[in-house]
């Protein structure tokens, strides 16, 4: 029987960094405004030169060094974004140039910050039918592009980066289980509501949020799908060394460790220094924890995204 396994992991974060300090020199608010309620000190922010393909390039080599691959070894690449560099071609397709490779599927994947997860998900299916060997799964965001930079309850919260993966077929699993979901009856309370026709912007082209609805829905879905993903692996909340959600701020990182009774030691937190990145946080915090040498192989890791669609999702995997 054939499995799927990380090989590799990388990540790309955009050098310019605003503090919580610089935004409120032009906003109603302050560093501790901000800290308190989002646990966010900063952010990277892309320049005008910079795509989601461009982020996702970088994360993509580091994870294919780290694999010990070239990228013409890849037969299978997506990319997880919802801000993709054009309305089409897909983000993936632009990727897969950049890389130099040719012939291999490549599309993206839309489910917001949930994004990376269903795309380590369906690339898992891949390998597990025979269909991929060695797949490059990415998240790779720009938020900044579609935040109202005069709305401080939106505009603190989020930042710009990629993150990347390569899985490999083995004998043995990497991946245990994956389960998605999602629930469109959700939309509104979080959503850019706008699009392109005839040349011109119809609705808002920046993004919406319903804070505490969030908060509340986000806590509740991320226990019950990590619960749910668990037992579909046969395995307890005790089995799991490292728990990596969707940072997207640190109240609900810690409210749904506490409802799923993971230790805060085991929680990999990069919100602090990211912001949410939407589908690139879970890729980035889990490069960031593989890199500093907390996460090392044969360590079971528990990953789960939640964003707008509503869309919601966990892995559970062995490194």
């Amino acid at each position: 029987m054939t499995f799927s396994r990380i090989a590799g992991v990388g990540s790309c974060l955009p050098p310019r960094v605003v503090t919580n300090d610089e935004l409120a020199r032009q906003l109603d608010t302050s560093d501790a405004w901000i800290r308190e309620r989002t646990g966010i000190a900063q952010r990277h922010i892309a320049d005008e030169s910079q795509s989601a393909s461009d982020l996702a390039l970088d994360a993509s080599r580091g994870a294919l060094d780290a694999a010990g691959l070239a990228a013409q070894d890849v037969d299978l690449i997506i990319v997880a974004t919802s801000t993709p560099d054009f309305i089409f071609p897909s983000t993936a397709c632009l990727l897969q140039a950049k890389l130099g490779v040719k012939n291999c599927p490549a599309f993206d994947v839309q489910a917001v910050c949930s994004g990376f997860v269903y795309g380590l998900s369906i690339a898992d299916q891949f390998i597990r039918s025979g269909q991929a060997k060695r797949a490059l799964v990415v998240g790779a965001e720009v938020f900044s592009r579609i935040m109202d930079w005069n709305d401080r309850g939106t505009c603190v919260l989020f930042g710009d980066g990629a993150g990347a993966v390569v899985l490999v077929a083995g004998d043995t699993p990497g991946i245990h289980a994956s389960v998605l979901r999602a629930d469109g009856s959700h939309a509104g309370m979080l959503s850019v509501p706008g699009n392109v026709s005839g040349g011109k912007i119809l609705g808002s082209p920046y993004l919406q949020m319903h804070g505490q609805q969030v908060f509340k829905f986000a806590v509740k879905v991320l226990d019950e799908v990590g619960r749910e993903v668990l037992a579909a692996a046969g395995a307890s909340v005790a089995d799991v060394d490292w728990l990596i959600p969707h940072q997207a701020n640190v109240r609900i990182l810690e409210a749904t460790a506490r409802r799923l009774g993971i230790p805060s030691e085991k929680v990999v937190v990069t919100v602090d220094r990211h912001g949410n990145t939407s589908a690139a946080s879970v890729p980035l915090a889990l490069d960031v924890a593989v890199r500093d040498g907390r996460i090392r192989p044969g360590h079971r890791l528990l990953l789960e995204g939640v964003g707008g669609g509503f869309t919601w999702a966990a892995v559970y995997l062995t490194m």
